[in-house]
């Protein structure tokens, strides 16, 4: 009987318990979790997708402008250095993703790293390394047919630099806001979880 009474006793004030933190939600501790140690896979993600897919944008710019700088240059020799700046602008394109790269691993630390950070870093690679991909496949398809073109006509030079000017553009967009994303993480992101021992 004894044992009996003291086990409703004991529940009645654990509910006693429960109930008043309840309706006094200020009375409980803040709950921290951890930090995951595998947020810094999407971080790193972040550093490879800004730099790799970049550099495919930068390589096709290259590849599709060299074909016809290389096909034009056999008639007219004289215009291959004026032709050159579509592989100049597609190779500014992995400069943008080094640059992201960089400056996201110099952000990511294993032991304060919130998944906050972690996504948006991934955010951040991503959105200058697909943004260069786009410009440099504008690159690579303009500065193909604006060499061929300009060869024959030259007074074409101006307008194929402005299209080369806005779709160089299109990339600077992408690394402005991978920019803002990524510096912006540091702070959003600082004291989101308790760190690692």
């Amino acid at each position: 009987g004894h044992g009996g009474s003291s086990g409703i006793g004991l529940s009645a004030s654990v509910g006693g318990d429960f109930d008043a933190h309840a309706a006094d939600p200020s009375a409980l501790p803040p709950i921290m979790v951890a930090c995951d140690p595998s947020s810094a896979f999407f971080g790193f993600m972040g550093v490879t997708s800004a730099i790799v897919f970049a550099n495919l944008g930068a390589a096709y710019g290259t590849a599709k402008s060299g074909v016809g700088l290389c096909s034009m240059g056999v008639m007219r020799p004289d215009m291959v250095m004026r032709s050159i700046i579509p592989v100049v602008m597609a190779g500014v394109l992995g400069i943008y993703g080094l640059i992201t790269a960089v400056i996201i691993n110099g952000k990511i630390d294993g032991k304060t790293y919130s998944a906050y950070s972690g996504y948006a870093h991934f955010g951040a690679g991503l959105t200058v390394g697909m943004s260069s991909l786009a410009a440099g496949l504008a690159i690579g398809i303009v500065g193909d047919a604006g060499v061929r073109a300009n060869a024959q006509q030259p007074r074409l030079f101006v307008g194929m630099i402005l299209i080369l000017i806005f779709a160089e553009a299109l990339g600077l967009y992408g690394l402005i806001v991978g920019l803002v994303v990524a510096s912006s993480a540091s702070e959003n992101g600082a004291g989101l979880c308790t760190p690692l021992a």
